[in-house]
Order: structure tokens, then sequence, then C-alpha cells
């Protein structure tokens, strides 16, 4: 009896044994292929946003201060955050007037080594000013203006500018996934005219997944579960544009904390700067600085082109008595 009672339990083990070591090789085989098969989706790319930053469940992604990166695009440059996330020189409060550029990779500057972007220029004209490029590559209005709310008490800056892209921000803006399937927050309008923040905490993105989460990092099978589980989850979806909404909403901020506010428009946008016409917030158009152009993401400014902007901003400055 108790031979026939222990070979059928040896059976059943040995049954079980055999569909386990087959759903092991089933499994090791599909991790093969993904890897052989090398999906674009299944990667870890090599963005600013993946290489330099993290997952952060307010902002959804942010730099990691005093960090060092190396990204290409049109050319290859090096990025070394701060203390406080921002790609530029440590920041110190020593008294001098603070002028904060607020903006996407046009103001962290893809495609330009430090020292070449339009705010570097300024240094040596503006001596007498503080000047920090608070840029974070990707990033949509509504981003900025959560950053900006963030880093206020550190930089309490006498003047805000925010470098408007006209080439996406306001696509960002509309949007709670952007890029490669990175998740934002968001804001929409409510009926009575108020901005509602969605996406608090931000969730985590796929290409988050797979640098900071180590069984995802070095399983490729687990990258694609991920994957399908982000876009079920959080699928993208689109508002209305809120973007002068947003772009008054960083002015009642900034002019509420009493500094002042204006706006450079990276090419053409008549709605926004019908806006700003009349709402009597200071404003120029950088429009016609040359620029790289790439079949990557192409249309940042080349060093004639940063000049430019230098220029533009440094007479809309004086324009506006900020500088002498």
């Amino acid at each position: 009896m108790q031979d026939s009672v222990r070979a059928r339990l040896q059976r059943k083990l040995g049954s079980a044994g055999v569909t386990l070591g087959m759903a092991f090789l089933t499994l090791l085989a599909l991790e093969v292929f993904l890897r052989v098969c090398d999906f674009k989706e299944l990667r870890q790319d090599s963005t600013e946003r993946s290489l330099g930053y993290r997952y952060d469940a307010e902002l959804g992604w942010a730099p990691v201060p005093n960090s060092a990166s190396s990204v290409t695009n049109s050319r290859t440059i090096q990025g070394r955050p701060n203390s406080l996330g921002l790609r530029d020189e440590e920041f110190v409060g020593d008294g001098k007037p603070v002028i904060v550029f607020l903006g996407d990779s046009f103001v962290w500057g893809l495609d330009s080594q430090e020292g070449e972007r339009f705010s570097d220029l300024l240094k040596a004209k503006l001596p007498n000013h503080r000047i920090l490029a608070a840029g974070v590559s990707g990033f949509g209005n509504d981003q900025q203006y959560l950053m900006l709310r963030r880093l206020w008490p550190q930089l309490k800056p006498a003047v805000v500018m925010l470098i408007f892209c006209s080439a996406n921000d306001r696509s960002d803006n509309a949007t709670n996934v952007r890029y490669e399937d990175y998740q934002k927050p968001y804001f929409t309008v409510a009926a009575d005219g108020r901005l509602e923040l969605h996406a608090q905490p931000v969730p985590l993105s796929r290409q988050q997944y797979f640098k900071e989460v180590w069984w995802v990092r070095n399983s490729w099978l687990a990258r694609l579960g991920v994957m399908a589980y982000v876009k079920i989850a959080h699928p993208v979806d689109f508002f209305p544009d809120p973007t002068e909404r947003l772009v008054g909403a960083i002015r009642e901020f900034v002019e509420g904390n009493g500094a002042k506010f204006l706006v450079g428009i990276q090419g053409r946008d008549e709605a926004l700067a019908r806006y700003l016409e009349r709402s009597g917030i200071p404003f120029v158009s950088l429009d016609g600085a040359a620029f790289y152009a790439s079949e990557k993401v192409g249309g940042h400014w080349n060093p004639a082109g940063q000049a430019f902007v230098a220029g533009r901003v440094f007479k809309l400055l004086t324009e506006n008595g900020i500088v002498p």
C-alpha cells in the first residue's frame, strides 16, 4: 500500500517537474528571442531623460543632482547637474538679483556644451546678476510651473523668463504621456477657469521601470510585461490645450512673489503672442536663431543661434528696465 502511494506521489512530482521544466525552457526561449530581436520599445534608451534623469512622483522625471552623463543627438555633449538638479554652475545666494530661465531642452541645452548656451553668454554681460538655467529636457509648461514652485524657496529670483517652445509645448501641455512613453502630470481648466492638477503621484514610466527596477532591468521578458501593463493601466490621453492659462498661472505665481515675468517664444505662436500682448506680459520672438538640422531631435540652437538668442534676451531685459 505504501509503495503504491509512494509511486503515485513520484509520478505526480515527476509530471510537475516536467511541466515546470518546460515552462522554464519556454520562458528562457522567449527571453533569448526578445534579446535577439532587440525590439526598440524594450530597449533602455540613451536620451538625456533616461541617462541623467530619474523618476519624480511630482514632475514625472527630474535630473539627478551632482551627476554626469553624455548625450548624443546632433553632437555629443556632457551634462552635469548641480546640487539642485539644474544643468548649471552651483547656485550661490550671494545677494545678487537672480534671473531664472525656465524651459525645456532649449534651456537645458541639448546639442550645446556648458558655456555655449544663451544663458551662459549672458553671464558675461550681466556680472551684477546671478543667472540660472532651470531647463529640463522634455518638460511642458505644466512641469515647469510645478518645478518653479518647488525651487522658489532656494532661488528667490528677481526675474523669471519662460522660454516657450513653439515646436512642442502645446502638445506637451495637452497630454499625460510624451516622447518615449514618459508619464507626466497635467492640468485641465475647470468650468470656473481654475487649473486642476492630475496624475499625482505620476505613474512610473516604461523607461523608468527599465532603469530603476532591478528585475525589470535584467529581464527582457519582464520588460515586455511592464510595457503591456503601463499601456493598459495608464494609456495616452489628450485634453483641451491649457497653454495660455498655464502661462498666466506662472505669471501670477512669479508676480505674487514680487518678481518680474517675461517670455521668449522660440519660434512662432501667434495665439500666445496675442495673449501676451493683451495681458501686458513683456515678450520677445526668438524666431530666426540658427539651429542644427538633425534626423534625431532637431531644431536646437547651434552656437550662432545661442548668440542670437542671448542678444534678443538682453535687449528685452534692458527695454524693461531690468538691467541698465
